[in-house]
């Protein structure tokens, strides 16, 4: 199905929204990682990101995001002179994430204080985003909702006590998806909520015994 959104493109500051709009929704996902503007951030441009993308403003745009610029901000026409004045330190390069990526990928690698995070995602066109991997993990993050990630380790009765601390504040869960690289080990949560936690919902979540850390990411599409 096609949808309006598909036809017409989001709202934003041009002038692509593959390489503008889905770009800043990249740095807006990749800022919640962190819990707000990065201190410091390397950020790997692949395929037509890494080809045409300063041409297109890609590297404005991520930037802008990084800072909490929407897509339709007129800020991110001089976003890499607004990060130099607030001393964010950051560096593009080009780079090859492989090919069963989408031509307009990005591995973004943001540090904040203790936090330290690494995304990969990709603009897929038309604003949408998908993220396919934080931290070594897979995932499968578009932004359409609103997110919580969390590290952990792998004990029984762990989804159940943290659908339960959603339950209380009132959040229904769309969906869940646990990944984990070996029985017993760390496991990754992604889980997409209708309604936006509040913070007492993450600082609940990190207070319990085996939860490493957690984040919301914020709904960043349109």
């Amino acid at each position: 199905m096609v949808s309006l959104l598909d036809i017409i493109g989001p709202v934003m500051v041009g002038p692509s929204s593959s390489h503008t709009a889905g770009a800043c929704r990249l740095g807006l996902l990749a800022r919640c990682l962190v819990g707000g503007t990065p201190e410091k951030v390397r950020i790997e441009l692949h395929g037509s990101f890494a080809r045409t993308g300063e041409g297109h403003g890609t590297d404005k745009a991520i930037a802008a995001g990084l800072m909490g610029f929407r897509p339709d901000d007129e800020r991110i026409r001089t976003a890499l002179e607004i990060v130099e004045s607030e001393g964010l330190q950051y560096r593009f390069e080009k780079t090859t994430l492989g090919e069963e990526l989408h031509p307009n990928s990005v591995r973004l690698t943001v540090e904040r204080g203790a936090h330290s995070h690494v995304m990969v995602g990709s603009s897929l066109g038309a604003g949408r985003v998908f993220i396919t991997e934080i931290d070594g993990y897979p995932v499968e993050v578009h932004g359409n909702c609103h997110t919580i990630v969390l590290l952990a380790e792998d004990v029984k009765g762990s989804i159940a006590r943290i659908a339960a601390i959603l339950a209380e504040d009132d959040c229904n869960i769309a969906t869940l998806r646990l990944t984990r690289k070996e029985r017993g080990g760390d496991a990754f949560m992604v889980i997409e909520v209708d309604e936006q936690p509040g913070e007492n919902v993450r600082d609940d979540i990190k207070k319990l015994a085996w939860v490493r850390w957690t984040h919301r990411l914020d709904k960043v599409s349109a």
